[in-house]
């Protein structure tokens, strides 16, 4: 590991690498608390706009508070670089989950979908869009907890936009025709549309619209219906697919309200898919808040799934250890023999 130090933190191993910053493991070299550090590149660090989303993004983390969203811890400047320090999350992202499993059961889609959501009505309660969501920027920590991060290009409805009118931002897979139009009156519906897009990809493997280049893409999203899901898997319920093809709408007025009533949508489709295999059948005369039980209890599998695919570079400490152990362990026995 490096001694380079950024503040307070001494810096590990590369975690992410972006166009403006890097993100490393890093620990405190007092308390060997271990956190991902985010900075600034050299090169950018004078650029005024970069330094004013940078800044930006540091707002708006220091606003959120919930347990499906990457905490931020601190920040600085250091160097003439700005970084800030948040949560280590060691369980990898869905892409990697994605990247391992091609696609997952839908009650195990449903679930994770409904923890984004939980974060989402978060966001949209204290006046932040994320625009940017998609596979890599969803982590999971160890528990089955999906942890919502990334918000350097989030919009905080309630400041100065840094983002030109017009522009399109976001990723061309998951973006909502808004904002592919460039749209000002982005809203909490953009967030909706992009979730509708995770969890069509996470039942069929395939995200709604493909094609040779943005280009195709975009006009996909912005002109065709994307294919019921139910023709690539039909044992998904059909409650499933109709809410993906509703959260899917090309108009936002006609997806659903907002990310809490999407978030009871997918725990009746559970519920619903419960009922009609004989499961939990003394529930439902006195389910009052029924997304507890339908979607509580599929946690533990998601964070067993979590552990079978767990990225080989979080996994090598420990082998190392037991490695390093044995290794001493030989040499010790090696040496009592000798003595002897």
């Amino acid at each position: 590991m490096s001694d380079e130090r950024i503040g307070d933190y001494v810096l590990g191993t590369v975690l992410g690498r972006g166009t403006v910053g890097t993100v490393y493991r890093a620990v405190h070299h007092k308390t060997g608390e271990a956190v991902a550090l985010k900075v600034l590149l050299p090169q950018v660090s004078e650029d005024e706009d970069i330094v004013a989303r940078f800044n930006r993004e540091i707002e708006i983390l220091e606003r959120l508070s919930h347990p499906n969203v990457i905490a931020l811890h601190s920040w600085g400047r250091h160097k003439g670089q700005l970084y800030y320090t948040m949560e280590l999350v060691e369980g990898g992202t869905l892409k990697q989950l994605l990247r391992n499993k091609i696609s997952l059961q839908w009650q195990d889609a449903v679930e994770i979908g409904w923890q984004v959501c939980s974060a989402l009505q978060h966001l949209h309660n204290h006046g932040v869009i994320h625009r940017d969501l998609k596979p890599a920027n969803l982590f999971f920590a160890d528990d089955g907890t999906v942890k919502l991060g990334d918000f350097g290009i989030a919009l905080d409805t309630g400041a100065t936009e840094l983002t030109q009118s017009g522009l399109t931002v976001g990723t061309y897979m998951y973006m909502s025709p808004e904002q592919i139009r460039g749209e000002r009156a982005i809203g909490p519906k953009t967030d909706i549309y992009a979730l509708g897009c995770l969890i069509y990809e996470m039942v069929t493997g395939r995200p709604p619209f493909q094609g040779e280049n943005f280009a195709q893409i975009f006009d996909q999203h912005l002109q065709t219906p994307p294919p019921p899901i139910s023709i690539y898997d039909p044992s998904i319920p059909e409650e499933l697919d109709d809410l993906v093809q509703l959260m899917l709408k090309k108009n936002p007025e006609k997806r659903p309200f907002n990310a809490r009533t999407v978030q009871g949508m997918l725990a009746e489709v559970t519920m619903k898919w419960d009922e009609s295999n004989g499961k939990r059948e003394s529930k439902r005369k006195s389910r009052q808040k029924p997304d507890i039980w339908a979607i509580e209890r599929r946690k533990p599998i998601l964070a067993e799934l979590i552990r079978e695919t767990r990225p080989a570079d979080v996994r090598t400490p420990s082998w190392l250890m037991i490695a390093v152990i044995v290794l001493v362990a030989i040499l010790l026995a090696t040496l009592g023999q000798f003595v002897s």
